[in-house]
């Protein structure tokens, strides 16, 4: 966990006023610890994120819950995908195999 301060230090190009209306629009979820805020090292990646998406690429701030929004979904689907292949990767060379034919034929007919 970091609290404020050290998340600020952590991220010079970090604005305290834009922190904290990032925090107050839930695109950041902070812990309390004795009053001060603190975040979790997954909430403060997710600080990195904001800052790069707004102050390396200019992404606009009202547009911030759209783009967020979608990069969480696709995380999400990620996870999914991961434990799905998971699963399938633990069943026997048969099951294996046909899940695999039909990804196969469905990626065929998608291409057309």
């Amino acid at each position: 966990m970091k609290n404020l301060d050290e998340v600020i230090t952590l991220i010079p190009e970090l604005h305290r006023d834009d922190l904290d209306r990032w925090i107050r629009d839930a695109l950041i979820e902070a812990a309390q610890e004795s009053g001060i805020p603190t975040f979790s090292e997954t909430q403060f990646a997710r600080v990195r994120l904001i800052c790069t998406l707004r102050y390396d690429m200019d992404v606009e701030e009202e547009t911030l819950p759209v783009v967020l929004d979608l990069l969480d979904q696709l995380h999400d689907t990620r996870a999914r995908l991961h434990t799905l292949s998971q699963a399938v990767l633990a069943q026997d060379e048969e099951v294996r195999a046909a899940v695999l034919d039909i990804v196969t034929e469905a990626r065929r007919r998608r291409r057309g």
